[in-house]
């Protein structure tokens, strides 16, 4: 295609949809070539989003905007394994390990425990069995209170266990909501060990895997038996242990930290569905992208008292080997998430244009339906007024031949009038007579219709207009003393006048009438 010389601009190097496009847009618009072309580049070609932005201006484009932060989204960070790396790897990874991957972390929801009910001859079987059992807790419960009298040094250990659990009954526990039952996991926590660091989740464990999976992030559960002789140490030396509470609150780490009581309903099927042996019990949790989007597997099992040192380093190995794969994660969600918003905010604006359209086409309609309905209004009232003056006119010629003869000299009971016809007439003073009967009605008609009785008379009779009434653009009124009459049929001209005077008619205007009317 040749070049535009006027513009300067060469339209070969575009292609057929954007040479469309640019043609749609410069038939809207009538903008140059050179100056359409940018402005369409910058609307990512589309003819709509140009032609809002050449008729409102061009504020802050979301789209470019979308678009340069698109091009800061970090990359998948690559992940570098040497041969040597693999077949270590590979020797110590047990083969259904190899085989499988990792192993699924099951999404533990509690469910309330069946309460079995037996019949009623069964109860009364049992009863005595029952009071008996009730006796026999009863009378331990009381030596157990009396040997916590006893020095420490001679005191049974099983009575100094008890007593540094507050004599709590932990059997038949209550069973909780998920969150309650985190609550109180936190605060029994805190009565045991005192004040502490250690961010706990605020929830049950199926509300911290969905957290762990939604922000891709490690979830370390932990499980504590208070019945369990090592709980207390491994608490206090190794989960308390400043290194492990700063690592854990360290937010680079992006750890999310459940606990649990395996007296408690929930804590106690999470042991169980993840083959928890030995307490104290750990186990770290993360999505693992490369076996699936949205599975989240066990990456580490930590059983057993252990130094911080070691505990520390076997959660650090294995984050170290999937942290690679939830970064990458994490830049593709974010470079979807870039994407989903460019196109909200492309979709966005194109809704707005064409809103815009939309608007400027309703103004148009309504600005087209106005001016027609006004042209449509003067256009009746144009013939409206022509119709009355029609009216008029054939009203006026047919008055005038219905008009009585001016009495001749020898009527001595004739009235003479001389009226002072308006200077729009050109008639001047007019004087006549009428007979003793006229009414001031047939004068106003002698004078509406003087023009027609000084010419010739028509040789077709007119007739009376249907549905019109005649009204008078002037009114008659003598000099001295002042006084108007109106055009009434039962009032005589001799009642008022007499034998004759002098009146004079004065204009009142065709319009006046009319907006009286």
């Amino acid at each position: 295609m040749a070049s535009d010389a006027g513009a300067g601009f060469d339209l070969s190097q575009l292609s057929s949809s954007q040479q469309e496009a640019l043609q749609q847009y410069t038939d809207v618009t009538s903008q140059e070539i050179k100056d359409a072309v940018p402005l369409l580049e910058r609307s990512q070609w589309n003819v709509q989003i140009a032609i809002a932005k050449f008729f409102d201006g061009e504020g802050p484009d979301p789209v470019a905007e979308a678009m340069a932060a698109q091009n800061a989204v970090p990359q998948t960070a690559a992940r570098h394994e040497n041969l040597h790396e693999s077949l270590l790897d590979s020797a110590h990874t047990p083969r259904a390990a190899r085989r499988q991957g990792t192993e699924l972390a099951p999404r533990v929801v509690p469910q309330p425990p069946t309460i079995y009910r037996p019949p009623f001859l069964v109860n009364l079987l049992f009863a005595p069995f029952q009071m008996g059992y009730r006796v026999v807790a009863t009378l331990f419960r009381s030596v157990f209170y009396i040997l916590s009298f006893l020095p420490r040094a001679i005191r049974p250990r099983t009575v100094t266990r008890t007593m540094q659990k507050g004599w709590k009954n932990t059997n038949g526990r209550r069973m909780l909501m998920p969150r309650d039952s985190a609550a109180r996991f936190k605060r029994e926590f805190e009565d045991e060990y005192g004040e502490h660091n250690l961010p706990f989740f605020d929830g049950g464990h199926a509300q911290a895997i969905d957290a762990a999976k939604k922000d891709l992030k490690f979830l370390l559960l932990i499980l504590m038996s208070p019945e369990h002789d090592d709980t207390e140490s491994f608490t206090r030396e190794t989960l308390l242990s400043p290194e492990v509470v700063d690592f854990v609150n360290d937010p680079a780490n992006n750890i999310i930290l459940w606990g649990g009581n395996v007296l408690d309903s929930e804590a106690y099927q999470v042991s169980l569905e993840y083959s928890c042996t030995k307490f104290p019990f750990s186990v770290l949790i993360c999505a693992t992208p490369k076996e699936g989007s949205t599975r989240m597997g066990i990456i580490k099992r930590l059983a057993g008292p252990m130094s911080p040192s070691t505990y520390l380093a076997g959660i650090q190995a294995a984050m170290e080997k999937y942290a690679p794969d939830l970064e990458g994660a994490r830049s593709e969600r974010a470079a979807q998430q870039l994407a989903r918003n460019l196109r909200t905010e492309q979709d966005s604006a194109y809704e707005r244009s064409l809103a815009r359209d939309r608007e400027r086409a309703r103004l148009k309609r309504e600005a087209e339906a106005a001016a027609a309905a006004a042209e449509r209004k003067a256009q009746e009232e144009t013939e409206a007024a022509e119709r009355l003056e029609r009216d008029r006119q054939q009203w006026r010629r047919w008055r005038a031949t219905t008009i009585k003869p001016e009495p001749d000299a020898a009527a001595k009971d004739a009235v003479r009038l001389a009226l002072n016809m308006p200077e729009s007439s050109g008639a001047g003073r007019v004087i006549r007579k009428f007979g003793k009967e006229a009414t001031f009605e047939e004068l106003y008609a002698f004078v509406e219709c003087y023009d027609l009785l000084q010419g010739p008379s028509d040789e077709e009779k007119a007739t009376k207009p249907d549905d019109y009434e005649h009204k008078y653009a002037f009114r008659i009124a003598s000099v001295m003393p002042r006084e108007t009459f109106e055009p009434s049929k039962d009032v005589t001209i001799a009642e008022k006048m007499g034998r004759g005077g002098n009146l004079i008619v004065e204009e009142t205007g065709h319009a006046s009438d009319d907006e009286e009317e």
